[in-house]
């Protein structure tokens, strides 16, 4: 019986037309990682069409006064987001979810870091060429993730991080968790979520974090 209940609740939602969602993550980023896998449970429950988009982390960062360390442990990233780019310009936006996924998941997930050797592995399971990896070192498409990202940051403002998320004309940052939100939980907050974001004169939820990431 609970089991019809909860599928009659889910079914107006799932019948209704499509949000437009636009997305911008640097797949570098932990917190990006949980907010999109959270987003993607949301679906599971709202009708929701996710558009996807690349930012840098290095771009975030250029202008604030950060470590030299964590300054080159985000470079790394620069990289990858290069052959994702690439793997865009020639195969269109319906690969940067799947690239997203494959990278996050050796990255985040597995703990792997931040190698070559991650980019490799999420080319084969993608179906995308392994000559993608090539793009590595190409700083000519630093300009595509520029303007990708400076496209997100145009909807939603300066003094923001990643994730920014966009719908219907209201962006925000965030929200940032550190455990990813499942099932219904999932649709409920991006209710509440979308609730405060649509509120013109809404602008800051905040606390202290006090624990690490958690991927599973």
């Amino acid at each position: 019986m609970r089991n019809k209940a909860a599928r009659a609740a889910v079914a107006p939602h799932m019948n209704a037309s499509p949000t437009r969602v636009d997305f911008w993550f640097d797949p570098l980023c932990p917190w990006a990682w949980i907010t999109s896998r959270w987003i993607l449970e949301a679906q599971q429950h709202r009708a929701l069409h996710i558009d996807w988009h690349v930012m840098s982390l290095v771009e975030l960062n250029k202008d604030l006064d950060v470590s030299d360390s964590y300054r080159a442990s985000i470079a790394r990233g620069t990289r990858q987001l290069r052959v994702i780019v690439a793997a865009q310009k020639e195969f269109g936006d319906s690969v940067l979810l799947p690239m997203y996924t494959a990278l996050g998941e050796r990255t985040h997930t597995r703990q792997q870091g931040v190698v070559p050797q991650n980019v490799v592995e999420a080319l084969e399971e993608t179906g995308l060429p392994a000559r993608l990896i090539d793009h590595m070192d190409d700083e000519a498409l630093d300009a595509t993730v520029h303007e990708s990202h400076y496209r997100g940051i145009g909807v939603v403002g300066p003094n923001v991080g990643t994730p920014i998320i966009a719908v219907d004309g209201t962006a925000f940052f965030g929200p940032v968790f550190s455990k990813i939100p499942r099932g219904e939980l999932s649709a409920r907050l991006w209710d509440g979520a979308l609730a405060l974001a649509a509120y013109p004169h809404f602008f800051e939820l905040k606390r202290n974090r006090n624990e690490d990431p958690d991927f599973s």
